[in-house]
Order: C-alpha cells, then structure tokens, then sequence
C-alpha cells in the first residue's frame, strides 16, 4: 500500500475534484466520517459547509485542506468494506480520527484507490501538526495495515518513493484523442507538468505539454479571448495537428487559468535561473564534443541527458526560437536565454541546416528590392513595374513553400526523436546505474 498526502489552500477544490470523478461514475462516496447525517443524505454543499465550518475555527492556517491518497497493489482486492476498515484505520492511526473526512473510491487507474479528504484543523481551533507525518505516522500505519489485511507489503521506504513516481507517470502518460476520457487526461497531465516543471512562460509551457499532446491555447492577439486572457486547453496528434475541441481552462478542477498559471511562473522564475548553467553547460558540452553534428544527433545526445528540444514556428512556418527541456530538474528555458549561441538559429546552422535561414534572407532580399526600386517614372514603367512585382511575389511564395517543407521535415526529425514514453526518470535511472556499478565491483 502506498500512501501519498498532500496539502493545499482550498477545501473546495479539493472536494470538487472528486465530487466530479462521482458525478463522472468514476468513483464512488463511500464513507463521511464525523457528520451529523449519514452520508445519503448529504449534498455537495453540506459535505463541503462541515469541513469549512471546522477550517474556520482557526483563520491563521491557510493551508488547510488535507488530500490523502491510499493506492493499493493490483493484486490487492479490496471490498467496499474493507476499504472503509481500512481508511478510518488509517486516519486513526495518523492522528486524524476525530477530524471529518469524507472517502473516495476511484476507478481511473488499474490499481484500486481511495481518495480521502479532511481538513487539518481540529474542533477545538487547533492545528494538527503535519511535520513529517507521512515519515512517521503514515509509515507505520501502512506498515500495521498490510500486516493487518494482508496487503501486498511496500518493501521500505524508498521502494514507496517509487511507486509514487510511478504511480504520476501512469497519471501523466500522453493523451490520445479517443481512447481516453479527455478532461481527466488532461487534467493529470497539467497535474504533473505544473508540479515538477519550473515554467514561466506559456510558449515554456506549451514545450513541456507538447510531450503529452496536449497545448494550451490563447487564440489570437487580437481575439476576445486572449484580450480577456482567457485561455482553452486542446488536444494535438503525434504530428502537432489539432484534434477535437477545445476545453475551457475553468473546467478543470485544478483552475489552471491564465490568472493562475502567471502566479506560478512568477514563482518559478528564482529557482529556474538557478538551474540556467546547469542546463547551459550541457547543451554546450554536445558541440563542443562533437562540432560536426546532424539534427538528428544533436537530440539523441540531449535525450541521453533527459533533455528535450522543440522547435517554436510561426503561421507561416518561420522557426523563431527553441525551447530545451531538462526533465531531470524541470528546467524549461529558450535558447536565447541560454546565450545567443544556443538560438534556434545558432543551433539549425550547428547542425547543418543553414540553407533554410539561407532562403529567410532571400525573401528578406526580395522584400528589400521592392521598397528600393529606383524608377521613379510610374506611368512609363507602370506595365513592367507590375510583372515585376508578380514574379518577386511569385519567387517569395515558392522560396516560402520550400522553406515550410524544410522546416516541416526538420520538425518532424526533431519531435519524433523526443518521445516521452521511454524515458526514464533521473531518480530511478541513478538508482539503476548505482546497482550496475555495485555488481561491478563484486567482480573485481
């Protein structure tokens, strides 16, 4: 059994991401502890009005919303009763019986779950203190309930570390349009991104996302909706295309507006600009190891270093910046923060692509000539002043066509390369070379 706890500053959120899961049939409401009704009769509003009534008994702690996760094995078969044993086991032993708390079991993973919501503030106004709880408390609870109902036994530790690393994956795996209910998919995706990536920008944002098909939108610069930042979430195939309809960022749970997402790249930008050399010396050390290198090369060498590139276009298929991702730290920044070396220019004429900038100063050239013609005689040259204005536009099209098709191909060589699904996390991928290292030195 893995049991993961977590706090936060609003019991509604809380509640109201596992009242939609019900109202979704993908969960169910089995237990309401410590409430003056059985659980039948409660509404959403009087489930959420006891646990705000006892949060207010002390305004001073603001975060005071308790979400607690009970993962259990899949081999682990649990009824519903046992799963309320269980839970209300559980709350006791971790110092929480008393409190009023409410029990979810979910149906949106392969392993059987429960979702437990409470509040950390007691009745008589004071705070449960929290401080190493899961260390301690919870520790020893799972350890006492696995015995108990015989449960499949978390090894130690650092072995539960690891299912909750892999328990987010599996929640942040990439969305496929169709095969998956799209808001929850979604939904854990931005979970997981928000959390482990230090973003500050909705293009950064956007460079993470893209890993799991999914892109946040604003519309236009001139729309409604971006003039009244507001913001829709959409899902994108394998080959960036949209597919489906867009999903209005108030509809998730978790709010993640554009009001909401600026407080958190303001709170990012600290801790990225501390990981900017980190991130800058790895990417430089590629060429400086290996000057003569592909597109191709170039992204397999960063995928070795769990790192990402992505290419940002705009409508007409100019490239006008990269972003690099470090999934080990979270590190999202663009090349041209980096340093004007690690440009998205930079880096394509590194890499041998230099003939597609090459066709940007063409249509660059062509442009120029048109606002510099010297003949001045409109009447005289008006005929041949026009034929010639045909066939420069004429050129600059097909000059722009080629330089779309090259960037589509570069694009696809770059993005096809960066695949999350076999990507293996730092923590266990450390974790992996250490055991190697180890049976190594038994042989020596």
């Amino acid at each position: 059994m893995v049991a993961i706890i977590k706090k936060s500053h609003s019991l509604s959120t809380t509640l109201n991401y596992n009242e939609q899961k019900l109202q979704q049939k993908e969960a169910v409401c089995i237990l309401a502890a410590n409430y003056a009704k059985d659980l039948e009769l409660l509404n959403f509003y009087q489930k959420l009005h006891r646990l705000e009534h006892q949060a207010a008994l002390n305004e001073r702690v603001k975060a005071n919303s308790v979400h607690i996760t009970l993962n259990f094995h899949e081999n682990d078969k649990l009824s519903k009763e046992q799963l309320q044993e269980i839970s209300s086991e559980y709350m006791e032993k971790i110092g929480f019986g008393e409190q009023p708390y409410l029990v979810y079991e979910h149906f949106d993973a392969g392993h059987q779950h429960a979702h437990i919501v409470t509040t950390n503030i007691q009745s008589d106004g004071t705070r449960i203190d929290m401080q190493n709880i899961g260390r301690n408390q919870s520790e020893k609870a799972r350890k006492e309930l696995e015995i108990k109902y015989k449960l499949v036994q978390a090894e130690s530790r650092k072995q539960e570390q690891k299912n909750e690393l892999t328990l987010r994956q599996v929640h942040a795996q990439k969305v496929i349009y169709g095969k998956s209910q799209t808001t929850r998919a979604i939904s854990n995706v931005l979970d997981h991104v928000l959390k482990h990536y230090k973003v500050t920008t909705l293009p950064e944002l956007n460079a993470v996302l893209k890993q799991y098909n999914v892109m946040a939108d604003r519309g236009k610069a001139d729309s409604v909706m971006y003039q009244k930042k507001g913001l829709v979430y959409r899902v994108i195939n394998n080959e960036g295309k949209i597919v489906g309809t867009p999903i209005k960022a108030s509809a998730f749970y978790n709010k993640p507006t554009m009001k909401n997402l600026e407080k958190i790249f303001d709170s990012n930008l600290v801790q990225k600009q501390a990981l900017k050399q980190k991130l800058k010396t790895e990417v430089g050390w590629i060429f400086y190891v290996r000057p003569k290198i592909n597109l191709h090369e170039f992204n397999q060498q960063l995928k070795k270093n769990s790192i990402s590139a992505t290419l940002r276009q705009n409508e007409k298929g100019f490239v006008y910046g990269i972003t690099f991702v470090n999934h080990k730290n979270g590190t999202v920044m663009n090349g041209s923060e980096l340093g004007k070396e690690y440009s998205a220019k930079a880096i394509l004429e590194k890499c041998g692509l230099d003939q597609n900038l090459k066709l940007i100063q063409k249509i660059d050239l062509l442009n120029r000539d048109e606002h510099t013609n010297p003949d001045n005689d409109s009447n005289a040259n008006e005929e041949k002043q026009t034929q010639n204005l045909n066939e420069s536009q004429e050129q600059k099209d097909s000059l722009s066509k080629e330089l779309a098709r090259g960037i589509e191909r570069t694009l696809d060589e770059l993005l096809r390369a960066t695949q999350m699904n076999d990507y293996i996390p730092y923590h266990l991928r450390e974790k992996q070379q250490k055991k190697l290292r180890q049976r190594r030195g038994l042989h020596l």
